[in-house]
């Protein structure tokens, strides 16, 4: 089973799981599980080949999927509000589809149920670039890193997967660019999620467009819309009070299916 991380002790609503996108953790949420956690327990996860999570050779959305449906599975009443940011939205957009009777209401952050032209396989590059021989501190690391990734916020992002002690990366690298393709894509599935579902995007980001509302309503009938001003892709990072009260806002505003 993946990594699972429990923050919080109130079960007078569904616990709130949270999955991470491509190269983060279950730490890189750490703080928005706090912030949430004041209402109700709050679940992040390590997904497969990152974090603390076992590492697979394999890395598509139907096994990412599935890997989320066995951890809801084990919790008490078999159901959650969940949030995904990016891979981790495309992950939680698949077990919605598959098995909708395991989510109550759902949050996607900056991500549609579409294939992308970009690759991220670049940032694996950087990674190996680094000699981790030589990385007793972290601005030996970031140094390395510097000359392939130009944005220190994505260096530093980068490097907290990096486990300095270990001499290792805890990211599966040759899973993940071997199934980059995936990654970036969308399987077809068949299904409709018909719970309350937030898509909400970064105002500085291109990720959620116009053009793809007609595929995300077919497969997400109630699907709302919000952008946080300002935000890139990673807007939870970027303005952390926004994304904060807007994923309170929605699941206040929406009632359990």
């Amino acid at each position: 089973m993946i990594a699972t991380y429990k923050t919080g002790t109130d079960q007078t609503q569904p616990p709130l799981m949270i999955v991470h996108g491509l190269y983060g953790s279950a730490r890189n949420w750490a703080g928005m599980a706090r912030r949430l956690s004041d209402t109700r327990t709050v679940i992040t996860v390590d997904q497969r080949n990152h974090g603390e999570s076992p590492w697979y050779p394999t890395h598509s959305y139907p096994e990412m999927a599935n890997d989320l449906a066995e951890v809801i599975e084990n919790l008490p009443g078999g159901q959650v509000d969940l949030v995904g940011h990016s891979m981790g939205g495309k992950a939680a957009m698949a077990l919605a589809l598959h098995r909708p009777q395991l989510i109550s209401r759902l949050v996607v952050a900056d991500i549609a149920p579409v294939a992308y032209a970009h690759t991220q396989g670049h940032y694996i590059t950087a990674m190996r670039a680094v000699d981790l021989a030589n990385v007793g501190a972290l601005s030996a690391a970031d140094k390395q890193l510097a000359p392939h990734v130009d944005d220190p916020g994505v260096r530093a992002f980068l490097l907290q997967s990096l486990d300095r002690k270990a001499r290792r990366w805890r990211l599966h690298l040759d899973a993940l660019e071997t199934d980059m393709p995936k990654i970036v894509g969308w399987p077809e599935i068949e299904g409709e999620f018909a719970g309350p579902t937030l898509f909400l995007s970064g105002g500085a980001s291109d990720y959620v467009l116009p053009e793809h509302r007609p595929s995300i309503r077919a497969l997400f009938p109630k699907a709302r819309f919000a952008r946080i001003p300002g935000a890139g892709h990673w807007l939870h990072a970027d303005r952390p009070d926004a994304f904060e009260a807007a994923v309170r806002t929605f699941l206040r505003a929406s009632p359990q299916p």
